[in-house]
């Protein structure tokens, strides 16, 4: 009797704690809305498709946070629709797309858009408090909302690499990455040595899954730059700056801001250019865009923010604008004499959308703990042709501003108008290679790309026409296929039901509900250094968002 007494009792304790827990994880899951509890996010990765901003892991804090805020490995994949705007003057947020646990949820990653097959790559990234996974490049399906695995490259001298400088071309169907940090955060055998610089160049061949490592400009490694394509020369130009680079013994100092190293896509030769005016400090995990007026007289590059270039520096909240082919550095903001800016921080992104606006998401604020614009999702837009009524180049955005207006900052430089014409077409004092004097003079032709798939709305079909004779064949082809189809669909559906009708009565009743678990959350301020610190369990994923059902709007 005691014995079951004391079972029935450990039964209620066990029913009560379960209760609470599940209570416990419940509100836990109330608290990881990736939308309304959003606090800040940096160390992400983002990318723009058909009028969406996806972004993907990094780092984040929710709201309501702890004193100090916790840090949390970020497994959703969310975007916003740049079509419209909330009522916030930022582009809403959706969290309705899969990321399931078989998708690493990292940092210092590179997503690689394809505009043309409609996909996103995953390269890379840092894996936080948890060891990392055996290298494989990942890619979002973006029509049918669903992640492939491509594997590792078949060469072992291309790794996992992180906060390295990355882009696309999706006319070429081409994915490039340049250094990067190669670390225990990156790569499962690398053990606990101190992580190194890289120096090469990767390429990624979309359509035939093909891997190419270039050797560049030397044999520096590099890391936490930016680059940038511009359709100049023959082929285009990827423009690298910024960042760290090898110093020797094991140390990194500063990439001069004033060296801008240029890579011919074409003829794959790098040269490296002077840069001259108003010159950036150092600076480290900043981001920029690039766009440029319709007669492609000057191609001008915005850069934003960062952290210095040494360990604990607080970094900017600054604007800078490289333009070329004048290589002439130009400061926009601020405009008073605060050289960091009232809000440095680093670890953002910076996308540029329709050739006019640049929004810049997230970071990580080292001088406070507070939220980054919860209401507006952490976006920033900038305004690149200060087109507003405040002459500014902050506003909110502006769906329908799709035109590129040169501001007067860049024309009292390059001459001109609004509209380009720039009349000075070198650098001060010349360029360094004579090459870049003819390929900077050329505008690239665009590339010729077709899908290697069906694209909804897009005609696929070959131009030439069907004969008479074949247009018959196949329609009477087709009405046999079709009666066979219905007579095999009625007869299945009738067997169907006469089933379902057999078992309802024996059926038990169930209703599935999704399910979330928190990530593992971490007191790390930021993974800041080459060296992360060991790590710990790995983070549980948390499924798609499930809040009330969103339709993905169409393109």
């Amino acid at each position: 009797m005691w014995t079951s007494l004391s079972q029935t009792n450990q039964h209620r304790e066990l029913r009560v704690i379960l209760v609470l827990l599940a209570c416990y994880i419940g509100n836990t899951v109330q608290q990881r809305d990736p939308i309304s509890n959003f606090c800040r996010r940096w160390g992400h990765q983002s990318a723009v498709v058909d009028n969406k901003l996806y972004i993907d892991g990094g780092l984040v804090t929710w709201t309501p946070s702890s004193q100090p805020p916790e840090n949390y490995t970020n497994p959703y994949f969310v975007y916003h629709d740049l079509s419209q705007n909330a009522s916030s003057g930022m582009p809403p947020p959706y969290a309705n797309l899969s990321k399931n646990s078989s998708i690493p949820n990292v940092s210092g990653a590179m997503l690689w858009p394809d505009d043309i097959n409609k996909r996103i790559y995953l390269f890379g990234g840092e894996f936080y408090d948890e060891p990392p996974w055996p290298f494989a490049l990942y890619s979002y399906d973006i029509i049918n909302d669903y992640w492939v695995n491509h594997g590792a490259p078949g060469s072992p001298d291309i790794g996992s690499l992180s906060y390295g400088a990355g882009l696309s071309i999706s006319s070429r169907g081409e994915g490039y990455y340049y250094g990067g940090w190669m670390n225990n955060a990156t790569d499962a055998s690398w053990g606990g040595g101190p992580g190194i610089l890289t120096s090469y160049l990767l390429k990624y061949d979309m359509d035939s899954n093909l891997w190419t490592n270039t050797t560049t400009l030397d044999k520096v490694g590099r890391a936490e730059g930016v680059m940038v394509y511009i359709p100049a020369g023959d082929g285009g130009m990827i423009i690298y700056f910024g960042g760290i680079r090898e110093a020797g013994n094991g140390t990194w100092e500063g990439q001069p801001m004033e060296e801008i190293i240029i890579y011919d896509i074409l003829s794959g030769k790098p040269y490296v250019q002077n840069a001259t005016g108003n010159v950036p400090e150092p600076r480290r995990r900043f981001c920029a865009g690039v766009t440029w007026p319709d007669d492609q007289s000057s191609y001008n590059i915005y850069l934003y923010g960062g952290a210095g270039k040494a360990e604990g520096n607080v970094g900017f909240d600054d604007i800078y604008v490289l333009t070329i082919p004048t290589f002439t550095w130009i400061r926009i903001y601020p405009t008073d004499s605060n050289k960091m800016g009232d809000f440095p921080h680093h670890s953002l992104s910076c996308n540029v959308v329709n050739k006019a606006q640049m929004l810049i998401h997230g970071g990580f604020f080292p001088l406070n703990n507070d939220c980054d614009s919860p209401e507006q999702w952490g976006l920033h837009n900038l305004d690149m042709g200060k087109k507003n009524s405040y002459n500014s180049p902050w506003a909110l955005y502006d769906p329908s501003k799709t035109h590129y207006v040169v501001p007067i900052d860049i024309i009292s430089v390059v001459g001109g108008s609004a509209e380009g014409g720039a009349n000075k077409t070198a650098p001060t004092d010349g360029f360094d290679h004579q090459d870049l004097r003819a390929l900077m003079t050329r505008k690239a032709s665009a590339a010729s790309r077709n899908p290697t798939r069906a694209i909804p709305g897009e005609d696929l079909c070959p131009k030439q026409g069907l004969s008479i004779g074949a247009i018959a064949g196949i329609a009477v082809g087709g009405l046999v296929i079709l009666n066979a189809v219905l007579v095999s669909a009625f007869y299945l559906i009738r067997r169907r039901r006469r089933r379902k009708m057999a078992d309802r009565s024996d059926r038990p009743i169930t209703q599935s509900y999704p399910h979330h678990h928190p990530p593992q959350s971490s007191n790390r301020s930021h993974q800041y250094s080459q060296s992360p610190p060991p790590f710990q369990s790995r983070p549980q994923t948390v499924p798609r968002h499930a809040g009330p059902p969103v339709e993905l709007p169409s393109g």
